[in-house]
């Protein structure tokens, strides 16, 4: 399970150094895809394979599948982390995210994510408040 909030530098070559806590889960492979709200996310190959077979099972007459389908795969690159347990992350999958130098990595349970530091950070402060302000049950039996 992917948890925390990490806050690495992208190289000069668009390579960052994988957050340690999550090596072991990403130390044999992984894909980086686009995400939802401009970040990236990063499966685990197992989880990624898991995630394709869930997504085979849309029907193929849903444009709705079908455009997630194709947005989704067509920016999905695998990586091994070379000895220095970094990844480099495209050019056309930085430019999505709006990466800059400053990142935040974060665990996000299954995956991990992506994001520009600034942006991350926006994201947040947005979020938490709402999150202070949920009245009802978002995810059943939570609380």
């Amino acid at each position: 399970m992917f948890l925390g909030t990490f806050t690495p530098r992208l190289d000069d070559k668009g390579r960052l150094i994988l957050p340690a806590k999550f090596r072991d889960e990403l130390s044999d492979g992984l894909v980086i895809t686009r995400g939802q709200e401009r970040c990236l996310y990063v499966f685990s190959e197992a989880e990624f394979a898991s995630m394709h077979e869930r997504i085979r099972q849309a029907p193929v007459t849903s444009k709705q599948a079908r455009d997630y389908l194709r947005v989704f795969l067509s920016g999905a690159h695998p990586e091994t982390p070379d000895k220095q347990s970094r990844v480099t992350i495209p050019a056309g999958l930085r430019e999505y995210a709006g990466l800059d130098r400053e990142l935040a990595v974060i665990g996000a349970g299954s995956r991990a994510e992506i994001w520009d530091a600034e942006a991350w950070q926006a994201y947040l402060t947005a979020q938490e408040s709402a999150f202070s302000d949920i009245e009802e049950e978002v995810i059943p039996g939570m609380f």
